[in-house]
């Protein structure tokens, strides 16, 4: 019986160091933010020895859950700039589905991811049309963090930026109703956290095509006859 030939995979350049920048910025933020928001909203008691005047600790939390918050914004802006600068996979087009093509791949994604069928069609090599139409809606998610976070650090900052979202608090009812809301969407990441890794293992393993490294070194594989026809 003959061997089927084997078809070669060639490396393709699809993550720019901007791009990759971004993600592990973004990531180490998220991370931190949560961690420290989670402590602002519900407090740990720690007893020291110490007078209350010589403890900071919780001054150090809010410190740090602030300068992650500006890092957070003005890397989340870098990444608005690159969506019109970087290369085809970096693209905003490939955040909001508009084509027949992009939700036909949404509903072969949802069959790979669900009902844990292998993919019997092609899919994008950058992020596929799901993954960034679910990246498009975590964008305005981080805005409305950005927003109301920001909101609520301008009663105690005399910094421009947080200046520029007092009009949040009342439009939204006031600084209870911003802070619920703002600690509310806090779990919307600890969620989307989880699913993200394991949607990343699971499509590394089922695609093959360097889905975990790709964020690392920016290279995936793909089919030569594949890269041919695109």
């Amino acid at each position: 019986m003959a061997k089927s030939k084997a078809v070669p995979y060639l490396r393709v350049y699809v993550w720019e160091f901007p791009v990759r920048l971004y993600h592990w910025v973004n990531a180490a933020c998220i991370v931190l933010l949560i961690i420290t928001g989670y402590i602002i909203g519900s407090p740990t008691t720690i007893r020291y020895a110490d007078e209350a005047y010589q403890q900071y600790w919780f001054g150090t939390v809010r410190f740090i859950h602030f300068v992650t918050a500006f890092i957070f914004f003005f890397n989340f802006l870098v990444r608005i700039y690159w969506g019109f600068a970087g290369n085809r996979y970096a693209r905003w087009k490939n955040f909001i589905p508009l084509s027949r093509e992009q939700w036909r791949e949404i509903l072969e994604v949802l069959r790979v991811d669900i009902l844990q069928i292998r993919s019997g069609e092609h899919i994008s090599l950058g992020h596929n049309a799901l993954a960034g139409f679910i990246y498009f809606l975590t964008f305005l998610v981080f805005l409305f963090q950005a927003a109301t976070g920001f909101a609520l650090y301008a009663g105690m900052s005399s910094s421009w930026l947080p200046g520029l979202f007092t009009w949040v608090i009342p439009l939204m009812g006031g600084e209870f109703a911003v802070r619920q809301w703002h600690h509310l969407a806090m779990w919307f990441f600890v969620v989307f956290s989880i699913i993200h890794v394991y949607l990343v293992f699971y499509h590394d393993y089922v695609e093959g095509r360097g889905t975990t490294s790709s964020m690392v070194g920016g290279w995936k594989f793909e089919r030569e006859d594949i890269l041919k026809k695109e």
